[in-house]
């Protein structure tokens, strides 16, 4: 099975300090159609205003990741991190057995823009964790580079699934290929720039999902950047 989503089907919620598009079901937004892919459950596309953000709150068995797509991002945690996040940057937060945190907007003048994606764990009542990282294109290899993975390999995130992420940051006119394995997703979700897969175009917010091809063949139209999940199928 394969499928292309639009950006613009997309969950939508405006708080006047708060604009976000939900790729599956959250909060006040349900769509029996998008409640997750596999152990995927949410990609939220939060835009926020100078100096606003989301007050003090829990979580639980669930593994958080946050992604800073434009300006900067304040963190406080009952684990005890005060960090700030800027544009590039990753950050993981496995909440296993309980935490509160907050996350705000550090600047008074520029837009805050993030993504933030909630992946289930392999098992409940973890050690609750913090990791933080930024991943310079320097570091790409064809366009490609490993963030998240069950075994921190390569310098990537460590994660309590079996998961591994990309950021994908091909240059226009270059063609890019990911291999599935055997009973393997993969989920793209494009950030920047537009992309092809086969003969479906793709723009900012847009998702591709396959899981019946050996591989994800991709060829970026202008510079682009996009996260590439892969996923167990359940």
């Amino acid at each position: 099975m394969s499928y292309y989503r639009r950006a613009d089907t997309r969950g939508f919620v405006d708080l006047g300090w708060l604009q976000s598009r939900h790729s599956f079901s959250f909060g006040s937004w349900y769509d029996p159609a998008y409640m997750g892919e596999s152990v995927l459950r949410v990609i939220n596309d939060d835009t926020v205003s100078p100096g606003a953000g989301f007050g003090t709150h829990g979580h639980r068995d669930m593994e958080i990741l946050s992604y800073v797509v434009q300006g900067t991002m304040e963190h406080r945690d009952s684990m005890g991190h005060v960090q700030r996040m800027t544009a590039g940057e990753f950050q993981l937060m496995s909440a296993g057995t309980g935490v509160t945190h907050s996350e705000y907007n550090a600047s008074t003048s520029e837009t805050l823009k993030f993504l933030q994606i909630w992946i289930l764990p392999r098992q409940a009542g973890l050690t609750p964790s913090y990791q933080q990282r930024s991943f310079p294109r320097e570091e790409d290899q064809e366009g490609r580079r490993l963030v998240v993975s069950p075994d921190g390999r390569e310098g990537s995130l460590q994660i309590h699934q079996d998961v591994e992420l990309y950021v994908l940051r091909p240059r226009a006119g270059q063609a890019l290929s990911h291999d599935r394995g055997a009973q393997r997703g993969l989920y793209l979700h494009l950030i920047k720039g537009a992309v092809t897969i086969g003969e479906q175009s793709l723009t900012p917010g847009d998702a591709y999902y396959l899981d019946d091809r050996q591989a994800l063949e991709l060829r970026a139209e202008s510079d682009s950047e996009a996260l590439l999940f892969d996923l167990p199928i359940q």
